[in-house]
């Protein structure tokens, strides 16, 4: 007999990226950060007391709020600490879309959000992105008609990289009648001449919730920490209702003030990524597997129809040479790949890799 309920018994699971415990692997398939954390955080984990574990952590992260609320110039009341930002989305999923009404959100996307919304017994508003990965033409309207009381975007987008700019966030805000969250995870490696600045925003928008996530940019994926902005009436009920008891444990709490404390060594990094991507993608096209700009520390390389091999053989042939990416057999996706900005050995490695392969095929 099965006791779970219906939605769950019949929905499946979020499919994660390859974690090879091989380290001889050049693992390119999961977004990471390329470089270790600031030294800031090792030496706060070594310095940790044990004894702290005896008791429970701070309920709402307050010392790391304060923080944070000081990065983005707002109150400590508009911001939520989360372990990870999958328990943002998760979080917000709960607490603003109703079961039975829909998820606002556009495809190919994060693919856990429909994961979510079919926990949450939530039917997903079905709105494909434009060949060139803007959103579709009266997206808003379109999310307004269903009942979308919540609506989750990436900026940058994944997998494509593409960045919708402040002024385009701002016109979605105001013409939403439910939520925008803006799920910022990659957004560290936004080239900062762009000025691109959400959090400006949430001064005049009380239907907006910005994600950030420690994972990437400060190279803490194993970690487990995000964060959520937005108006303190927006925040108030994730924090006092719908949140976990104790989410963040206290090594999490210690080890994120650590990463907050040395910015100049996160943003080297950043920086050091935005370079390789730039490199990376310069090699891709010369191999005739073409990308879009990216903001994120991702490329998405388009696989020629034409081309032998194609994309989900060329994503089996370098996997069998201890290269990982990510191929995704769906709709404006099965001949591509998604490529994570390595470091400048890995990333040599993957050109000299695929140079090997169409060339031989060829």
């Amino acid at each position: 007999m099965s006791y779970e309920r219906s939605n769950i018994r019949d929905m499946a699971g979020y499919v994660w990226g390859e974690q090879p415990e091989d380290a001889s692997q050049c693992k390119l398939n999961t977004n990471e950060n390329p470089y270790p954390p600031s030294p800031q955080v090792a030496a706060a984990l070594r310095a940790f007391d044990a004894a702290h574990l005896r008791t429970y952590p701070q309920p709402t992260a307050d010392r790391l709020r304060t923080q944070l609320a000081k990065l983005h110039g707002l109150d400590r009341d508009s911001l939520l600490v989360t372990n990870g930002g999958d328990e943002a989305l998760r979080l917000a999923i709960t607490t603003f879309a109703a079961p039975g009404t829909p998820l606002g959100c556009a495809h190919p996307s994060y693919s856990l959000y429909p994961v979510l919304a079919q926990i949450q017994d939530a039917p997903l508003l079905q709105a494909g992105y434009a060949d060139d990965w803007t959103l579709p033409k009266g997206f808003a309207d379109q999310a307004n008609t269903a009942g979308a009381r919540l609506t989750c975007l990436v900026n940058p987008h994944a997998p494509s990289g593409r960045l919708m700019d402040v002024d385009q966030c701002a016109r979605l805000a105001a013409e939403l009648d439910g939520v925008l969250l803006l799920d910022e995870a990659y957004a560290d490696f936004i080239d900062p001449a762009l000025g691109y600045d959400s959090a400006s925003l949430l001064r005049d928008f009380d239907n907006l919730l910005i994600l950030r996530s420690f994972s990437k940019g400060y190279s803490l994926a194993g970690l487990r920490l995000g964060y959520l902005l937005g108006q303190p009436t927006l925040i108030a009920p994730l924090l006092t209702k719908t949140r976990d008891s104790y989410n963040v444990d206290a090594i999490s709490q210690a080890l994120g003030l650590a990463a907050l404390s040395d910015p100049t060594y996160a943003e080297d990094t950043w920086a050091r990524v935005r370079q390789e991507r730039e490199r990376l993608r310069d090699g891709l096209a010369q191999l005739g597997l073409p990308a879009p700009p990216s903001q994120a520390n991702f490329l998405l390389a388009s696989v020629p129809a034409a081309a032998k091999p194609p994309a989900p053989e060329l994503y089996a042939a370098l996997k069998a040479q201890g290269i990982l990416v990510r191929h995704f057999n769906a709709p404006k996706l099965c001949g591509k790949l998604r490529i994570t900005v390595g470091a400048p050995q890995q990333n040599r490695r993957l050109l000299r890799a695929l140079r090997g392969l169409l060339c031989n095929a060829g």
